[in-house]
């Protein structure tokens, strides 16, 4: 069994090692870490996976906006070495996008591998431009809402400062007891994160 609970402060330098040893220190030398410095998380869909109280997967969310509409970018996501090709990933993937789709966000973009991210509808966004150096390949997005991304084009920007946080999840448990998925398994290599945005 696992548990799935928003990150909290406590957890911090466990999850920020966790994204160490999956992406390496330099990680936040990439040009997506310019869309989040100083930006908060969108504390709700940051979560953590244990097992038997270990962490041994992450997830993270940033507000960002492409054409001046609210954009959810995903990542980092990792999964600890020791636990690669289990389903983790996807365990978090399929929960956090599900508290996003409650918390009424319309649309999610991410920089990945569109052939492990597609099992969760993310296609490439041909007109959306990450900061470069980004292979625009590698640009996908996911509606939450059906028509979400139909004209937001564009360059992706940094939250404004003073956009109020999203009001807290209604009517969803902050933690959440799952079983170990049966379903498709993760590439050793995308479930490490190593493919999504770091």
């Amino acid at each position: 069994m696992y548990e799935i609970c928003p990150e909290t402060p406590a957890d911090l330098p466990e999850v920020e090692a966790l994204y160490d040893l999956c992406f390496a220190p330099g990680r936040t030398a990439l040009s997506s870490y310019r869309l989040r410095d100083g930006v908060p998380r969108v504390a709700d869909l940051c979560l953590s996976l244990r097992s038997d109280g270990i962490l041994t997967a992450a997830i993270r969310f940033w507000p960002v906006r492409v054409a001046g509409q609210s954009v959810l970018l995903l990542g980092p996501i990792a999964v600890h070495p020791t636990a690669q090709g289990e389903g983790l990933g996807g365990l978090l993937m399929r929960d956090s996008l599900t508290r996003a789709t409650r918390m009424g966000f319309d649309r999610v973009l991410l920089v990945g591998d569109a052939p492990y991210y597609s099992r969760f509808g993310f296609q490439r966004l041909d007109d959306v431009l990450m900061p470069p150096p980004t292979n625009p390949d590698r640009v996908l997005g996911l509606e939450l809402r059906p028509g979400a991304w139909v004209g937001v084009t564009g360059d992706v920007e940094r939250e404004p400062a003073d956009q109020p946080a999203p009001p807290p999840v209604s009517g969803y448990d902050d933690c959440v007891v799952v079983e170990h998925p049966k379903e498709d398994s993760d590439d050793a290599a995308n479930a490490s994160g190593s493919s999504a945005d770091r």
